[in-house]
């Protein structure tokens, strides 16, 4: 039945029934191809809004729909079949539409197929081992392309016009149109754009449709059903260890979905290196830490077990035997090794060679995608930025009036609003993690009171259960929840596309970074670093004492805040995005009971998806970017830390492509030529990393202080022993201090009756010095060995860094010659088909000459 409805005076639409063909993606003719779905409310049937406002909505509405059909488009509507208040209209695209705005937006088109022979890489038989069966999804035809032109339309590779432009092409062509067209006028300022009309409420979405179920293949015979093939070789868990389809995810969602799943496929495969190496220094500290002789020092009963260690808080804590930390000095064993220092500067290397390897595979796609002059051919400005446009300036290089959204002084006081903001939510982190200090300090002097420590215990529990194990655990955990509830909070809470999101970008990374880094920069750099000596300990804030490593230092401590961050994170962020849209449209189905029994279109089901959101992969890119960060920062401490991010990946991966596949309404396709400013921002980190991962080894692991020992304390002078060696050091570590000399604040309430010192973890000269407890020569040679290293281990990472990039050139002469070839064959092929139209013009005009002298003759 056809009907009816109003799109505007003088603008009818169609109003027609569903047609019973629930994989249908045309018109109720069957002809028209839909290209963009509209879904809104009957204004008659809403109940929530006043009379007035329903009026109001319908004005507009019916206002836009009629300016839309003014631009050329296509408009059908349709009732829900479960829900008669919803309406569908659907949009389609008519040739001479394409093709105008093909040539607005300087879309790149087929020419002609591409003859340009191709070499088969010499790994090339390895990898058809684990690519996509070829007969299944076939690769797609190349050909060579150039910006779009009506007036030229004879010259382009047009052999059928249904298909000369894909869907996905379509799809952005008329997302552009909705973007732009006009449906209100206030005080002289237009208002347009679908954005704004889904934020007012008017439509209720608005999205292009997926071209059949992911479970079976589609019914009708000219749909290619490529959401079933995406769901059945890319995104189902058994194609784990399969590669990606990547031109086929392209073509079916757009490069800027295409380039995210390149380049989380790159970095995931150049982690399997990195976590080879990682699992192959983690092996060596396992292997090697039996021969760990500080930690059978500490573990002797003859050594640790007769050093009485110095009591860690005021006046709660008491005093407790070395050997209380033997597990964890066996432990720390694993990870302080000289396995740590060579992954530290494997992975200071490996990181150049990730980002130097993914810019040229990046202009590979480029190429490929045909996106290398796409920033200054394609990219429109976004509408809303448009839409902001109300002041008028005089460019100084046209001279011609620009409108632009703010003048200067509003440009100002926009960027100092925006700095404040961001200052703001820094300092609110900054405020919570030195509540978790807080929470450190005073947390400790109560499981020292709870957990029993006293000398002769020897409950098994206790060998791994300590007050700073206790202490620092929890401390992790609330971290983690508190890192956690600020990003949902700030979640909450530029002209073109690509400068828009770049500019979020860097906003929302800074409150990353300090929110996820935080903690883990205060355990590497600070904590235990300033607590002076058992008779004049610093204090917090004047009340709380500072926190002191275990005698084997800050490291295991280090290790356990990364462990539970980074597998927290891990498990947090794959409930979050994939099991809260599985369970929203689980209980959409079951409210939709009625489903089972009708058929239901394919609008209606896709409406009934999970909207993907207007920041797209954005929070992709966050969290796998915040995990490089992980995997680069604090590597030294955690050599395991890539093997966890390459399992993670090859779920991330798998994971996300279902979660676009099954739960979410099909992206509007859009253009990227690379990853934006997550290059930069992975540049900055790369070099920041040698200077933490230098640092964690000289200030927070011992492996310096045991060096220094090794090569200068156990021989003479300073020493005595004979010939260089390990033993002794636990003892020349630990500094010497007399009961008799504690403050009355910070004695311990428990006496001490055997002797009248204690020890505890600096290198200070002895009660009866001189100079007694202030830092001794060993403290002074520790501290130079440590800039040394530090110094020597940058520049020699840097130079070779340096060395890396500039043998790597970050486009391959192979796309080189490939792109200037495809430039030349495309302007010869242009400029011969041009020659060809001048000659059969100018032979008609010759022959008419010629008829005209015969005549005259």
């Amino acid at each position: 039945m056809l009907t009816w409805f109003s799109g505007g005076v003088g603008s009818p639409g169609i109003m027609v029934d569903f047609d019973g063909k629930p994989d249908s993606l045309f018109f109720s003719d069957g002809q028209r191809r839909i290209d963009f779905v509209l879904v809104y409310e009957d204004e008659r049937k809403k109940m929530t809004h006043k009379r007035s406002d329903r009026k109001k909505q319908k004005r507009k509405r019916q206002v836009y729909e009629s300016n839309l059909i003014n631009s050329g488009l296509q408009l059908e509507a349709t009732r829900s079949v479960l829900d008669e208040k919803l309406i569908f209209v659907k949009v389609h695209a008519p040739w001479e539409v394409l093709c105008t705005y093909a040539e607005v937006l300087h879309i790149k088109l087929p020419l002609q197929p591409d003859d340009l022979k191709t070499r088969d890489s010499a790994f090339n038989w390895f990898s058809r081992l684990f690519r996509v069966d070829e007969n299944i999804i076939k690769p797609e035809q190349e050909f060579f392309t150039a910006p779009f032109q009506k007036e030229l339309l004879s010259n382009f590779y047009i052999q059928d016009k249904d298909t000369f432009f894909n869907p996905a092409t379509r799809s952005r062509i008329v997302h552009f149109i909705l973007s732009r067209v006009e449906y209100a006028t206030k005080n002289n300022v237009k208002k347009f754009g679908i954005n704004k009309l889904l934020d007012t409420g008017i439509y209720k979405a608005a999205f292009p449709l997926h071209d059949s179920s992911f479970r079976h293949l589609s019914t009708d015979p000219n749909c290619p059903s490529e959401r079933y093939l995406l769901y059945r070789e890319w995104a189902h868990p058994k194609n784990i260890f399969k590669l990606q389809p990547l031109d086929f995810i392209r073509k079916y969602y757009g490069e800027k979905i295409g380039i995210y799943f390149a380049w989380l496929g790159f970095y995931t495969n150049m982690l399997i290196m990195a976590a080879i190496v990682g699992v192959g220094c983690f092996l060596y500290g396992c292997l090697t830490k039996d021969n760990c002789t500080w930690s059978q020092e500490v573990c002797d009963p003859n050594i640790g077990g007769k050093i009485i260690m110095c009591p860690q808080c005021d006046k709660v804590c008491t005093y407790w035997n070395l050997t209380i930390t033997c597990e964890s000095s066996k432990k720390l064993c694993i990870f302080d090794s000289f396995g740590t220092l060579v992954f530290a500067v494997f992975m200071g290397i490996w990181v150049t060679l990730f980002l130097e390897f993914w810019k040229r595979r990046q202009a590979e796609l480029e190429y490929e995608w045909d996106t290398v002059e796409y920033l200054e051919q394609e990219e429109q400005v976004r509408p809303e930025y448009e839409a902001r446009c109300t002041h008028v300036v005089m460019n100084e290089i046209t001279q011609q009036e620009e409108h632009v959204p703010y003048t200067a002084c509003g440009k100002c006081i926009r960027m100092t609003f925006c700095t404040s903001a961001v200052i703001f939510w820094i300092l609110l982190i900054i405020a919570s993690v030195i509540g978790i200090i807080v929470y450190r300090l005073s947390v400790f002097l109560a499981f020292s009171a709870t957990l029993s420590q006293h000398i002769s215990g020897t409950e098994a529990i206790r060998k791994y259960l300590t007050p700073q194990t206790a202490t620092s655990v929890t401390a992790s955990l609330i971290s983690f929840i508190v890192i956690m509830v600020l990003n949902i909070i700030y979640e909450k809470l530029p002209r073109t596309q690509t400068d828009y999101e770049n500019s979020l970008t860097t906003k929302m990374f800074l409150f990353q970074f300090v929110n996820y880094y935080s903690s883990c920069f205060y355990i590497a750099f600070f904590k235990g670093k300033f607590v002076g000596h058992p008779g004049n300990p610093v204090y917090w804030l004047g009340k709380y004492r500072n926190e002191e490593c275990d005698p084997g230092g800050c490291l295991l401590e280090l290790t356990t805040q990364l462990a539970i961050i980074v597998g927290g994170k891990a498990i947090w962020n794959n409930i979050q995005e994939v099991l809260l849209p599985w369970v929203k449209n689980l209980i959409g189905r079951y409210c939709a009971a009625a489903r089972s029994q009708k058929v239901i279109p394919r609008w209606e089901h896709d409406y009934h998806l999970q909207p993907i959101g207007k920041l797209g992969l954005f929070y992709e890119y966050l969290e796998m970017v915040i995990q490089f960060g992980f995997v680069t920062l604090f590597v030294a401490s955690f050599p395991l830390a890539p093997l966890l991010a390459l399992i993670n990946n090859m779920l991330e991966i798998r994971l996300d492509a279902w979660k676009l596949t099954t739960q979410f309404r099909r992206m509007v396709p859009q253009k990227a030529q690379d990853i934006g400013a997550w290059q930069p921002i992975m540049q900055g980190i790369a070099i920041l990393a040698v200077v933490t991962n230098a640092m964690i080894i000289a200030f927070t692991s011992d492996m310096i202080p045991r060096l220094v020992y090794y090569w200068s304390f156990s021989v003479p002078p300073y020493g005595s022993h004979s010939s260089h060696t390990m033993k002794g050091y636990i003892n020349s570590t630990l500094s010497v201090f007399n009961i008799s000399d504690f403050k009355n604040a910070s004695k311990p309430f428990s006496p001490w009756f055997v002797n009248q010192t204690c020890r505890y973890r600096d290198l200070r000269y002895p009660p009866g010095h001189q100079h007694q407890y202030e830092h001794n020569i060993y403290y002074w040679h520790v501290i130079a060995a440590k800039l040394a290293f530090i110094i020597v281990m940058e520049h020699v990472i840097y130079f070779v860094k340096f060395i890396i990039s500039y043998l790597i050139p970050d486009v391959s002469q192979k796309t080189k010659s490939k792109v200037k070839r495809e430039k030349y064959l495309t302007q010869k092929l242009l400029h011969e088909n041009d020659l060809k139209i001048v000659k059969k013009t100018m032979g008609k005009i010759a022959n008419k000459i010629i008829q005209g002298v015969d005549s005259t003759f």
